[in-house]
């Protein structure tokens, strides 16, 4: 063993318990969010979300391989606030034809002042302007609820509100509009302890491909037809 090595595996082994775990809780950022180049005649899709969109996201675009160019926004979404700030760049100027989006998660976390990061409120109307953005490129926008949250304090003892009541109002905003509910909420909740990671929302990688059928399956549903 090098010396080099040596001191890695010291640092490592040094790292407290709970940083490790956080380490692998969250899916590596390592080809998600590269760019892609296009495959022509193929339609467009561009995926929005958090850290939980970002762990589907490479098992969804081998599920659609050779049906469509699935591309994602090139961060983490966070917040609804964030995605105001940045919806404009995330859009650029291409057309895009399925746009598969997501913010909660975020929004619900509950800040060190004891207020949650977005309140409902503010939840609700930037969403419906986000989601006047998004149809106003002619795509067809699909919402995806936030997937289960357990009870806080989460691992770094980060707490939150209730997703459920987001993904209710979430899904009065759509239903308003027009726009089609992916209901990973219900989806994943039958089989949430089995792919969670212990005291985290986030996925073990068969959790992340659980998520990426539907969300494959949705997105292929909603795809011009040839």
């Amino acid at each position: 063993m090098t010396i080099r090595s040596l001191l890695l595996l010291t640092a490592l082994i040094a790292l407290p318990l709970h940083a490790q775990d956080k380490a692998k809780a969250k899916p590596k950022a390592d080809g998600v969010l590269a760019p892609i180049q296009d495959v022509a005649g193929l339609p467009r899709v561009l995926l929005i979300g958090d850290s939980i969109s970002m762990g589907y996201t490479l098992p969804v675009r081998k599920l659609l391989s050779g049906k469509a160019n699935v591309h994602r926004i090139p961060q983490n979404g966070g917040p609804t606030k964030n995605g105001i700030a940045r919806i404009d760049a995330w859009l650029g100027t291409s057309k895009w034809d399925v746009i598969h989006f997501n913010h909660g998660i975020h929004d619900v976390k509950i800040m060190p002042d004891g207020k949650r990061q977005v309140e409902p409120e503010a939840y609700e109307a930037n969403l419906r302007a986000l989601v006047a953005k998004l149809k106003a490129t002619g795509a067809k926008v699909i919402f995806a609820t936030s997937t289960p949250i357990p009870a806080s304090p989460l691992m770094g003892n980060r707490s939150f509100g209730s997703e459920k009541d987001y993904n209710a109002i979430a899904t009065k905003v759509m239903n308003e509009n027009g726009v089609q509910v992916n209901d990973l909420h219900t989806y994943m909740l039958p089989r949430f302890t089995e792919f969670q990671i212990a005291n985290d929302l986030h996925y073990q990688p068969a959790g992340y491909e659980f998520l990426a059928k539907r969300v494959a399956e949705v997105i292929e549903a909603a795809l011009p037809k040839k």
